[in-house]
C-alpha cells in the first residue's frame, strides 16, 4: 500500500482524539474498520504508530515522527489546493513559466510537480552556479521564480523588489567512498576527517568560509577544498581522493555513502525567490507549496537523511 494524504489525516485524527473509538466516531467509521486501516498504515510505514492502553492511545517515537511531518505536509497541501483552485479560475492561455535554479535534485522534482499541476503550461529552466546571478535574472524580469540557497542563516542574494521564502533547511552531509574506514558510522565528527582533502560544488555565497570556520572549531585546517561539478565530485570521492560535502538530499550513488556530521556544523537553506512585481506573482504561493512538497519527496528517497530525520525528529 502506498501512503496517501488520507492516511496522514487518519493518523492525525487518532492522535487528536486520543483513542481509536473516539477517532472512529469523528471520522464516521466503525472502530474495527479504523483499526484495520491503522494496521495497513503501520505496515506501509514499517512500524507501530500508537501504543494502546486502558486510557486510550499514545504515539510511539515513530508515531511522533509521522505526526511532526504531518503537521508540515497537510497544511502545505491545503495551501496548495487553495492556490491551485485560484490558479485554475484565473483566465489565461497555456502560459510560460520561467524557472531558474542551482544544481541538485530539488529543481528536477519541482519541475515534475509543476508539470503535473499545470500540464498546459510551458515551463523553461535556466541553471547557474551563482545565486547572485539567479537574483539578477529575477530582478531583470528574465526569470519568474528561482530556487537558490544560502549557508545556514546567511541573508539571501539581494536585489531590490525580490521576495525570498524558505522551502526547507537541510544538514550538510559528508560523502565518503564505500570502502572508507568510517563508512559504517552512524554519524562522523568533523575532526575525524582532519586528514582528508575535500570537494564541494561551486557557489558565490559564504559556504567555503563557513566550512573553514567549522573545521577550525573542530581543531584543524582543511588541507584543500576542490570546487567542481557534481559528477567530478562523485568521481573524486569514489577514487578516494577527497571527502565530499553535499546536501542531505544527495541521491544514492554507487561506490559512495553519505553520512551526517556530528552536531550538524553546517546547514543549507533552500529558498524560492520571485520579484514582487513579477507577472506570475499571483501563483507564488502555489509554486512555493509545490517546492516544499517536492523537497519532502526528495528527502524521503534518501535513506541516510530519513534515518537522520528519525533520530533528530526534525519537522
Amino acid at each position: 500500500m502506498e501512503l496517501e494524504l488520507r492516511h496522514l489525516r487518519t493518523v492525525r485524527a487518532i492522535a487528536e482524539a486520543g483513542s481509536l473509538t473516539r477517532a472512529a466516531t469523528a471520522l464516521g467509521l466503525a472502530q474495527p474498520a479504523l483499526s484495520a486501516q491503522l494496521k495497513r498504515i503501520e505496515r506501509a510505514l514499517g512500524g507501530v504508530l500508537f501504543e494502546r492502553g486502558r486510557h486510550g492511545v499514545r504515539a510511539t517515537p515513530l508515531g511522533e515522527l509521522v505526526l511532526e511531518r504531518t503537521r508540515v505536509v497537510l497544511p502545505a497541501v491545503t495551501e496548495l489546493q487553495r492556490e491551485a483552485a485560484r490558479f485554475a479560475r484565473t483566465p489565461r492561455g497555456p502560459g510560460h513559466l520561467r524557472l531558474g535554479g542551482t544544481h541538485g535534485p530539488l529543481l528536477g522534482a519541482l519541475l515534475v510537480r509543476l508539470a503535473d499541476a499545470a500540464p498546459d503550461a510551458r515551463v523553461t529552466t535556466r541553471t547557474s552556479w551563482s545565486e547572485r546571478r539567479l537574483a539578477a535574472l529575477l530582478a531583470e524580469g528574465r526569470l519568474d521564480f528561482a530556487l537558490a540557497g544560502t549557508c545556514g542563516s546567511a541573508a539571501p542574494p539581494g536585489a531590490d523588489g525580490l521576495v525570498w521564502r524558505e522551502v526547507a533547511v537541510d544538514p550538510v552531509f559528508v560523502m565518503l567512498p564505500a570502502r572508507h574506514p568510517l563508512s559504517d558510522a552512524t554519524e562522523i565528527g568533523l575532526g575525524e576527517l582532519a586528514g582528508e582533502d575535500w570537494a564541494c560544488v561551486p557557489g558565490d555565497g559564504c559556504f567555503g568560509d563557513c566550512f573553514t570556520a567549522a573545521c577550525a572549531r573542530a581543531g584543524f585546517t582543511p588541507r584543500h577544498l576542490y570546487e567542481t561539478d557534481p559528477t567530478a565530485l562523485v568521481h573524486l570521492v569514489q577514487a578516494g581522493r577527497a571527502a565530499g560535502l553535499c546536501r542531505a538530499t544527495f541521491p544514492a550513488t554507487d561506490g559512495v555513502v553519505t553520512r551526517p556530521l556530528t552536531g550538524t556544523p553546517l546547514a543549507w537553506r533552500h529558498l524560492l525567490g520571485w520579484h514582487a512585481g513579477g507577472r506570475h506573482v499571483d501563483t507564488a504561493g502555489t509554486v512555493l507549496a509545490e517546492a516544499r512538497v517536492a523537497h519532502a519527496g526528495v528527502a524521503a528517497r534518501s535513506d541516510s537523511y530519513t534515518r537522520w530525520l528519525a533520530a533528530h525528529r526534525v519537522p
